[in-house]
């Protein structure tokens, strides 16, 4: 048997702020995908249910907004490739 590798502790981030990687990777038009539910946040859309404007990027959501199907948080997006 193979012993099992410890684990690292992960970084410290604020809920709802993405990875510097991510937030790199990342433009205003860019769709992000929730890991829960699948719903897509897509700017150009914006979202209905939290009345935010057509053309709000993702990272200009509110800290508070959550995902409009599940309540997933804003950490829980995945990014989409398009």
């Amino acid at each position: 048997m193979s012993p099992m590798s410890p684990m690292r502790p992960m970084s410290p981030m604020s809920p709802g702020t993405a990875p510097p990687d991510r937030q790199a990777a990342m433009t205003p038009s860019t769709r992000l995908e929730c890991k829960i539910c699948w719903t897509v946040y897509d700017p150009a859309l914006g979202d209905e249910v939290w009345q935010i404007p057509p053309g709000t990027p993702f990272n200009e959501l509110p800290a508070h907004w959550t995902c409009p199907n599940c309540s997933a948080l804003k950490q829980d997006f995945l990014l989409l490739d398009d």
